[in-house]
């Protein structure tokens, strides 16, 4: 029995008026959340060089589709489809999480050097000319990379770190992946090598595969329950780490847990759209203030949210007008900063104000 229930069953006993049950705040986020992400697969699956009505989308799925249609929609969109919403489900999760663990709304991804590792295993892939930018090799070196940028992250900083230390090192790694990625760059053996990796560092979700999906999503899923499982210590985190830890929170583990959540979810990301940003920063910030500011509340939202700001984006690169389809990397970029700006503004007009939170 919770204690809304207790309360308002023994009002009802005392012969008093019962108390109402008040809904949590943004009760009915999640599920205008998921019609979003519902409304945007379909048009995902319909919408692109060749739109489709929604009869036809439906007919392939019964089994009564033409034979073009059935390849447009099982063969092509529908894994770009599965994979847009699962990639921005993980990078809204891990932002929210990566906010919440370090209690700063400015915290993405990036900062414990995941994405430009994973981004670096798939650039030496490429460079070496051992695969195209379509091979199953590119997201496995992809993956191993982020799970290297793990092993080296704890080597460097230590297991029992601090969070400035870890940050400190996140960096590092970072700042190292960078610098390798530009060295692969520089030493392409070809235009058409250098030109490619190019590309595949903007981003995008054209072309790929079931076997594209069949290798991120493990990863992805796996991402997901442990972020999910930590949901109640990160409210726990929000009074500060000594009063989390008087409450039982682990929280060197709890720390561990969600640098290796972000290194599988947005490493397999990676491996698979490429370089794409800003979700994890933007779908956070969009759902927080409606859900009362939760930290535990907030990480549902933000990964349905992310899901349908990647697809709708996704769904968007298909009518810009161009020779060729413009990157996904760069619509999230195009979003994103102006978004991030604003936060900073606000940020800094709030520590100005002394009115910080």
């Amino acid at each position: 029995m919770t204690i809304g229930e207790a309360t308002e069953r023994g009002g009802a006993a005392a012969g008093g008026p019962a108390v109402p049950r008040v809904p949590p705040p943004g009760a009915a986020l999640v599920p205008l959340l998921a019609l979003a992400c519902l409304a945007l697969a379909v048009a995902s699956l319909a919408f692109g060089a060749v739109s489709l009505p929604g009869s036809a989308v439906v007919d392939v799925f019964l089994g009564r589709g033409e034979d073009v249609a059935r390849t447009i929609v099982l063969d092509i969109r529908l894994p770009r489809m599965i994979l847009s919403l699962s990639i921005g489900a993980t990078l809204g999760l891990t932002g929210a999480a990566l906010q919440g663990l370090l209690r700063n709304p400015l915290a993405s991804e990036s900062l414990f050097g995941a994405p430009p590792a994973a981004a670096f295993g798939a650039v030496t892939v490429l460079s070496l000319g051992a695969a195209d930018a379509l091979s199953v090799w590119v997201p496995t070196a992809a993956i191993a990379g982020a799970f290297a940028s793990i092993f080296l992250l704890v080597a460097v900083a230590g297991p029992r770190a601090g969070m400035t230390t870890l940050i400190l090192a996140g960096l590092a790694v970072s700042s190292l992946a960078g610098a390798l990625i530009s060295l692969a760059l520089n030493l392409a053996p070809n235009p058409y090598a250098a030109l490619e990796i190019a590309f595949w560092l903007l981003g995008s979700l054209d072309d790929r595969s079931m076997r594209h999906v069949a290798i991120a999503l493990p990863f992805m899923a796996l991402a997901w329950v442990l972020i999910g499982s930590a949901g109640p210590a990160f409210r726990v985190l929000a009074l500060g780490e000594e009063a989390a830890e008087s409450l039982g929170v682990r929280v060197a583990a709890l720390r561990l847990r969600v640098v290796l959540a972000t290194a599988c979810g947005v490493g397999a990301a990676v491996a698979v759209a490429g370089g794409v940003g800003f979700v994890g920063l933007v779908a956070p910030h969009l759902v927080r203030p409606l859900v009362g500011h939760d930290p535990a509340r907030v990480l549902l939202p933000s990964a349905l949210a992310g899901a349908a700001l990647l697809t709708a984006a996704d769904v968007l690169v298909r009518f810009v007008p161009a020779t060729e389809e413009i990157r996904l990397g760069v619509v999230t970029a195009l979003v994103g900063v102006p978004f991030f700006l604003v936060l900073i503004a606000r940020h800094r007009s709030l520590v100005e104000g002394g009115t910080e939170r």
